[in-house]
C-alpha cells in the first residue's frame, strides 16, 4: 500500500483547511485509514480515523471542528479541518492499518504535510 497526502498550509485562527490522502496498490487489505499529528516537541497523535464501513473516531480535541471522511471511489480520505486553532499547528500523517488476528497493523503512512495555523 502506498499513500499519497495533499493539502495543508498555513490558515489563520478561525479558518478552514482540507487534507487529502490517496491509498494504492493492495487497498482490498485496509481495514481503515486515519490522519495523525505531531507538533515539535510532543508525540505523534491520532486525529480521526475512519474504517471501511465508514464508522469514524476522533480525538477530543477536534471533535466538533474535524471531519474525517472517504471518496466516492473509497481509496481516498478527507480530513476537513474548521475552526483551526493555533494548537492544531503539526505535521499531518495519513496511515492505513490492517485489523488482523485481533491487532491492528500499519500498512503504511504518508508523507506527512504541514498544517501552521497563525495570524
Amino acid at each position: 500500500v502506498q499513500l499519497q497526502a495533499s493539502g495543508g498550509g498555513l490558515v489563520q485562527p478561525g479558518g478552514s483547511l482540507r487534507l487529502s490522502c490517496t491509498a494504492s496498490g493492495s487497498i482490498s487489505s485496509i481495514t481503515a485509514m486515519g490522519w495523525y499529528r505531531q507538533a515539535p516537541g510532543k508525540q505523534r497523535e491520532l486525529v480521526a480515523a475512519i474504517t471501511g464501513n465508514d464508522r469514524t473516531n476522533y480525538t477530543g480535541s477536534v471533535k466538533g471542528r474535524f471531519t474525517i471522511s472517504r471518496g466516492d471511489a473509497k481509496n481516498t480520505v478527507y480530513l476537513q479541518m474548521n475552526s483551526l486553532k493555533p494548537e492544531d499547528t503539526a505535521v499531518y500523517y495519513c496511515n492505513a492499518v490492517r485489523f488482523e488476528g485481533g491487532h491492528f497493523y500499519d500498512l503504511a503512512w504518508g508523507r506527512g504535510t504541514q498544517v501552521t495555523v497563525s495570524s
